[in-house]
């Protein structure tokens, strides 16, 4: 029995979602305008999907599981439960305006037209906040809409925004927070679950290496408690004996969010030779 995964066939996440999985060790191949593929050395077979439709397959058990955009998962509004953020393809839906406008919150929508891909998220927001505008959906170059003459703001997915910007846009509004994650088919069966559960123990082992830095550190012994104490590795610190007296090497874990802040207070507290390596994988 193999785990069917959908996988976006192209743009954004496809290059993240394939090395995702050959991160987890999943040997697989993928030809030119291939749109089916299988595992060498894992029950996976692959889908290459457009990504819009993927919450579709999920739901009808075409696909089992799938990588997909939360913003793709929540317009579409399909029957489908997300079992883990991934990590990349972070981006944000939002509402843009001309920049010359003066934008005075919400209600300044009311009455305009928002040209969108996403017509389900938009009026969503909408109605949350008791505007009403005219949604146009368009599909690709929603940017160019106000200079065109077809709307007055737009909804889409903003990175860095220097899309909006050539484009004469400005941010004001945030609708989602978006990143890929893992969906599955709310009645998975069992012996498929079990696939899922270890491909997930994988993808959570990357993710922890990513997010954590092993540390090596040499200190006086007279300081050792103190540097132990700064420390907040995954249990206690290893501890060994240097060849040059009164000193010991120090090996512990950092999480990415902390690193510089620490590192900064070992230093201060008599730490030497610090050396700092990337974790390919953490399991716990």
């Amino acid at each position: 029995m193999k785990l069917k995964i959908a996988v976006q066939k192209s743009g954004r996440l496809y290059e993240d979602s394939i090395k995702l999985l050959k991160e987890c060790g999943i040997d697989i191949s993928n030809g030119v305008n291939k749109l089916k593929s299988e595992a060498s050395n894992f029950p996976l077979e692959v889908f290459f999907l457009r990504d819009d439709d993927i919450p579709q397959y999920v739901e009808d058990a075409v696909a089992d599981i799938g990588f997909v955009g939360e913003n793709v998962v929540y317009e579409k509004k399909k029957k489908v439960d997300v079992v883990e953020k991934l990590g990349f393809g972070k981006c944000r839906l939002s509402i843009a305006v001309g920049k010359g406008d003066v934008y005075t919150g919400v209600n300044f929508l009311q009455g305009k037209r928002i040209a969108t891909s996403y017509p389900v998220l938009v009026q969503d927001f909408l109605d949350k906040n008791g505007v009403t505008a005219d949604i146009h959906e368009i599909s690709g170059s929603v940017e160019i809409a106000p200079g065109i003459g077809l709307a007055e703001a737009i909804c889409d997915l903003v990175s860095s925004g220097s899309t909006l910007f050539m484009n004469g846009l400005k941010e004001t509004e945030t609708i989602l927070q978006s990143q890929c994650v893992l969906i599955k088919n709310q009645q998975l069966a069992v012996p498929l679950q079990e696939i899922l559960n270890k491909l997930l123990f994988r993808i959570q082992s990357v993710k922890k290496a990513k997010n954590n830095k092993y540390i090596l550190l040499n200190a006086p012994n007279d300081k050792l408690d103190e540097i132990i104490g700064l420390l907040p590795g995954m249990k206690s610190p290893t501890v060994l004996p240097l060849a040059e007296k009164g000193w010991s090497s120090v090996h512990s874990v950092l999480s990415e969010s902390e690193f510089w802040h620490i590192i900064e207070k070992l230093k201060e507290a008599g730490a030497q030779g610090i050396l700092v390596v990337p974790i390919e994988k953490m399991i716990i």
